[in-house]
């Protein structure tokens, strides 16, 4: 298993993409341990046969449409009405876009590339510093990965067996918090930068604000019918996804009239993709969750945790260092099949709600993306922008200790999180 490792790190920091290193150092396992290679094959083929599965590809397709439909540009809009009186209040309609978009997009990588393609010129044209603009879009996309239809809760409930309709639900205060956070952080950066302070203080009326929000209310609706129809058992997470598509095709071509047959295609080609690269990134993990498994590492780890604390809370933040030095280096959603293995039996054995520990860990390895040296969202920022990873971490850094404070209180406290899915789900 060591060699094992070696063999995944090294294949990694030659850039070959994750899901062929996770695959090829997992496939080396079986035949440095002389074990039958068809057990391999039989992972890789079995580890997508999942019915709760099924909602990864579906929403992610739902994703693709809404955003076809013309959703993104009332969202932009409603989101300016919102804040263009504030300091700042263009880049606080780019959080309050992360947070709309997250009931949308499911991906924190996927918001952060459409941010960046749409908002970037407009926030260096008002003032901001390039920096400031792409890390505030790369590090506000965490919201993402709090609201449903998160694809990393969605995961982390398939790979732990934990309610994903809890996990759904558990994100929502987190993800309040965070945005309120970030535009907190956001106004004070701004105010000592003198970035868009020309706006006077004229909040928006009442009309406009019902104006803007019946033109994007398709878009709003969309995760609280989601939330609506778990709760009330009209359909289950996994069957959730098929409704996103349905909801959004309606959308396109009822409501908004704006989905043609030829976008239509473009989203399903885009689909395809982006659930290939899932996929095939899950496929691969569950050859390595095997060896975990075979391996005993689980409770290897457990002993050597246990061995350095018994204190909860202290257990606790050291399995979060261990997630957040992985998410530095890893893209999330093979950190979250990897990992989630190991440490929530971990966690469970030091009394922590697997549903307040999934909350917690995949907003964590989330955020590991929009961080220096190898997160994979701040790539994708940076690769459209043209921005420098420097000039990236010197405008972030606000936002990123901002961020690690909020998952700090969250960690510390689990009511945060347990409160809502408590309330209506029961304990």
């Amino acid at each position: 298993m060591t060699l094992m490792l070696i063999i995944f790190f090294v294949l990694l920091f030659l850039n070959m993409p994750v899901a062929f290193a996770i695959g090829i150092s997992s496939v080396a396992y079986f035949f440095l341990a002389d074990i039958p290679n068809s057990l391999a094959v039989q992972q890789f083929a079995t580890g997508t046969q999942s019915f709760p599965l099924l909602a990864v590809p579906f929403f992610v397709l739902a994703g693709h449409i809404l955003n076809a439909s013309g959703i993104t540009s009332r969202l932009i809009k409603f989101a300016n009405v919102l804040t263009g009186h504030m300091i700042g209040g263009l880049a606080q309609a780019s959080v309050l876009l992360s947070a709309m978009m997250g009931g949308i997009s499911g991906s924190a990588t996927a918001d952060a590339a459409m941010q960046s393609r749409i908002m970037t010129n407009d926030m260096l044209r008002r003032g901001y510093s390039k920096g400031f603009s792409t890390g505030l879009i790369s590090v506000s996309s965490i919201i993402t990965a709090t609201f449903p239809p998160s694809i990393g809760l969605i995961l982390f409930g398939f790979i732990g067996g934990v309610s994903i309709n809890k996990l759904f639900i558990g994100g929502i205060i987190p993800g309040i918090l965070l945005i309120i956070a970030l535009m907190i952080s956001v106004y004070l950066v701004a105010k000592k930068n003198n970035y868009d302070q020309d706006n006077e203080f004229n909040p928006p009326t009442i009309k406009e604000v019902i104006i803007s929000f019946k033109n994007c209310i398709w878009a709003i609706l969309f995760p609280v019918l989601l939330i609506v129809g778990i709760r009330f058992g009209i359909f289950s997470a996994s069957e959730g996804g098929a409704v996103a598509v349905v909801y959004a095709i309606m959308v396109g071509v009822i409501f908004h009239r704006e989905l043609t047959w030829k976008k239509l295609k473009v989203c399903l080609k885009d689909a395809v993709i982006d659930n290939s690269m899932i996929m095939l990134i899950i496929a691969s993990a569950s050859i390595f969750s095997y060896v975990i498994a075979f391996e005993n590492f689980p409770r290897t780890m457990s002993q050597f945790v246990t061995g350095i604390t018994e204190n909860p809370q202290l257990l606790f933040l050291l399995i979060l260092l261990f997630i957040f030095i992985a998410g530095l280096f890893m893209e999330a959603t093979a950190n979250n099949l990897m990992l989630t293995p190991i440490f929530l039996p971990i966690a469970e054995m030091a009394g922590i709600d697997p549903v307040h520990f999934g909350v917690v860990m995949v907003v964590l390895i989330t955020f590991g993306g929009m961080t220096p040296p190898l997160g994979v969202t701040m790539f994708a920022v940076l690769s459209i922008t043209k921005t420098g990873v420097v000039e990236y971490t010197k405008g972030a850094l606000p936002f990123i200790i901002t961020v690690l404070a909020v998952i700090v209180i969250i960690a510390m406290f689990p009511s945060i999180v347990l409160f809502l899915p408590d309330l209506l789900l029961g304990p």
